[in-house]
């Protein structure tokens, strides 16, 4: 992937405008152009040729369409155009831009399908493809699952070329000097007698001539940012406290709202009285949306107070009204009736396990909140014949049509401003808020209304990560592990969240068996089998879906059984391995941490897990202390794959990141209910890791894979079962249920 490609004009497409002096410049590998978007509402000044790079005499601007929710992809994206552009990121505007077809998301929607990611056989490369189209189709611009650099990165580096190649055409024809002699730096145009052009002034010129489509991406050599150390573009704001949040919003005259919800997620409201709160100092009104009703005051503080003194008769959901009664109905769930695919069935299960003595575990993961730190919220301004809404969101095309839905205004009218996200974890691939606060400014036309949730109210009403149960069976002989099968059960997150937010596809959930199915391990007897059981609260996608509790679940199993076939944890799964890149990776992280050599003493125990995710191999090992006051985790070490590596910094922060962030959920986190409502309320019961219990971290990116994949999910899945196995190691005991401090305690 790394490298010069040249690019020919078949599958190299590109529209062309001039308008008023200014540029823009994009790429896209569809059948046909798609329109484009910046060519929509441009101010005087302003021109646009294709999606991506729009120049005017003012500045460049580069489109940077997946929304940044911490992991840093906004700068990432700007390094990868800018890179080809010839400018430092740092010179350049940063714009989402607005939803559009042009920003359609292909290997989301090819990675859903039943195939594992490593996988690139005829069938499975082939209904990719389609796949791909299909988004395209339906204008599917989506951030998540990792795939914002996979996705883009041949795209954006294609705009920057084009750009730049375009640029110096236009150089060429005004100063008759042949392009070949032509060089580019720092956002200018360099003659052979060292005179310079800025691209500012190039772009009316450029405009008028067709782009250059013909095009050779530099060589990793030759780049001056992508593959080096470089500070992230929203780094100095966030050290300083001054980046804006969709929380930060600030609008002429506007007003505040919160929401109050029913404490069940999915009951209805039998009636409500709201005279009390109509009598408090500063509120202006009370109005019903979704699931139950919003205050507007003069100030949030001023909604927050008034929304608890409503007065609400709420209904029951239907379904499970405790914890315990929704664990019942899972193991009920592990029934014929149920099943929902069985997506892995290698050899023969069933005559492996006849006659041998049989290893059978349970394994159980919680409901979990996403619990990112700004709080749902959403800034709408619905006028006459225009709508604006200013919020964080990962599906803007979605939080448009909702727009036009509630209003009755076309496409055209809705202007949508992504905003930086104070986190996420997959709840922003949700729009309630969003839903909510266009019902609330809708009753204010002509007023802005910013709709904040309480932390309260995010905790509980969230869309969380699904429970999950898993049995596992299997049998070991001549020091081997000769029989794995598992039974996974959770309710459908596919038909839950696809039906909230598009529709529900055909065929089996894939999500339910993410982690386990698509293990690239060659076990002679090998299957997998997902249960759907039947619908509980609302769920939703959670940082690596699927596989956050399935690995857990999968590398806990197989750690169980050999352990009982007296094989060494690393040289039995490297046995057993089938990919060459994962094999790699286990190699790699074997190294690391000298796992045949060392020797980490008494009260110590070292853990190791493996997960192919979202495409990408990642081993992590774990050293564990037992101290007077608990667990300690000492070290962690982690190898991954993700091909070749742009953004080397960040991609080190996004390793670390999700594997703290699968620690600290493992060790302490959960979700529990008693008459349909969330018990945890806040952090105070929802504690991630602490700072002093943060490891010493080590980490390696191999950079050979020849496909490019993203890194903000993957290490997250094998964190928590490197430290079961790390804790089995210190203590016999062996966590099969998380949270671990159930049964352990922590330091």
């Amino acid at each position: 992937m790394g490298r010069a490609r040249t690019i020919a004009r078949r599958t190299f497409l590109i529209g062309s405008a001039a308008i008023l002096g200014g540029v823009a410049f994009g790429a896209y590998f569809v059948s046909r152009p798609t329109p484009n978007p910046l060519l929509n509402d441009l101010a005087q000044g302003e021109a646009a040729l294709t999606p991506f790079v729009k120049i005017t005499p003012d500045g460049i601007t580069l489109i940077v369409p997946r929304a940044d929710v911490g992991q840093g992809i906004a700068s990432t994206q700007a390094m990868l155009i800018a890179e080809e552009l010839d400018i430092d990121p740092s010179t350049a505007t940063l714009d989402p831009g607005q939803p559009h077809q042009a920003y359609f998301n292909a290997v989301v929607a090819a990675e859903s399908l039943p195939f594992p990611a490593w996988d690139h056989g005829f069938v499975a490369s082939t209904v990719r493809d389609l796949m791909g189209q299909v988004a395209r189709l339906t204008s599917s611009q989506f951030t998540g699952g990792s795939s914002s650099v996979a996705d883009l990165h041949e795209t954006l580096r294609l705009a920057g070329a084009t750009a730049r190649e375009t640029l110096k055409a236009a150089a060429s024809a005004r100063m008759g000097v042949p392009t070949a002699d032509l060089r580019t730096e720092d956002g200018q145009v360099v003659l052979p007698d060292g005179t310079r052009i800025p691209y500012t002034e190039l772009g009316a010129e450029a405009a008028a001539i067709d782009p250059i489509t013909d095009v050779t991406l530099r060589p990793a050599s030759a780049w001056t940012h992508l593959g080096k150390p470089y500070r992230r573009l929203d780094i100095v704001a966030k050290s300083t406290g001054t980046q804006a949040y969709g929380i930060d919003v600030v609008l002429p005259g506007m007003l505040y709202a919160t929401v109050r919800a029913n404490p069940g997620r999915g009951g209805a409201m039998a009636s409500y009285s709201a005279d009390a709160t109509l009598a408090m100092q500063g509120v202006r009104s009370v109005v019903e949306v979704d699931e139950g009703l919003a205050v507007i005051a003069d100030n949030t503080w001023f909604a927050f107070q008034a929304a608890q003194a409503l007065e609400v008769e709420w209904l029951p959901p239907d379904y499970p009204a405790s914890s315990t009664e929704m664990w019942q109905a899972l193991s009920d769930a592990r029934t014929d009736e149920f099943r929902n695919s069985r997506l892995r069935d290698d050899g023969d299960v069933e005559a492996a396990l006849d006659g041998a003595t049989v290893i059978e575990a349970e394994y159980r993961s919680p409901f979990l909140a996403h619990a990112a730190l700004e709080p749902l919220c959403a800034t709408v301004l619905v006028e006459t014949d225009r709508v604006q809404i200013w919020t964080a969101t990962q599906i803007p095309a979605v939080v448009r049509d909702a727009a036009v839905a509630l209003t009755g205004l076309d496409a055209s009218q809705v202007t949508v401003h992504v905003l930086p996200a104070g986190g996420s974890f997959g709840r922003r691939l949700d729009h309630d808020y969003v839903v909510q606060a266009i019902q609330i400014a809708a009753t204010m036309p002509g007023t802005a209304v910013k709709t904040t949730w309480s932390r309260e109210e995010d905790m509980t009403h969230d869309f969380p990560r699904p429970l999950h149960m898993a049995v596992g069976r299997g049998a070991v002989g001549d020091g081997r592990v000769q029989a794995f099968d598992v039974d996974i059960v959770s309710p459908s997150l596919i038909s839950s969240w696809f039906g909230r937010i598009f529709i529900v596809p055909p065929g089996p959930d894939t999500m339910l068996v993410w982690g386990a199915f698509d293990q690239p391990y060659a076990i002679p007897n090998y299957r997998v089998t997902g249960y759907a059981a039947p619908p509980m609260m609302p769920v939703g996608s959670w940082r690596s879906p699927g596989a956050c509790s399935n690995s857990f679940f999968h590398e806990s199993f197989l750690s169980e059984l050999i352990h009982a076939a007296g094989a060494d944890p690393l040289e039995e799964r490297l046995r057993l391995i089938a990919d060459p890149d994962s094999r790699r990776v286990l190699e790699a992280v074997g190294e690391m941490s000298n796992w045949a050599g060392a020797d980490i003493g008494p009260g110590r125990g070292r853990g190791i897990a493996f997960a192919h995710t979202h495409g990408v191999p990642v081993a992590e090992v774990i050293d564990v202390t037992m101290t007077d006051r608990g667990i300690r985790i000492d070290e962690v070490w982690i190898a991954a794959d993700c091909g070749t590596v742009f953004d080397p910094v960040n991609a080190e922060a996004q390793l670390t990141g999700a594997a703290i962030f699968g620690l600290g959920h493992a060790m302490n986190c959960e979700l529990t209910y008693e008459n349909h409502t969330v018990q945890q309320t806040n952090f105070h019961a929802f504690e991630g890791m602490r700072l002093h219990q943060t490891p010493r971290f080590n980490t390696r990116l191999l950079g050979l894979a020849e496909r490019v994949r993203g890194l903000g999910e993957p290490a997250t899945a094998p964190a928590a079962p490197a430290l079961a196995d790390a804790i089995f190691a210190a203590t016999g005991q062996r966590p099969r249920e998380m949270p671990f401090n159930k049964s352990v305690d922590f330091a």
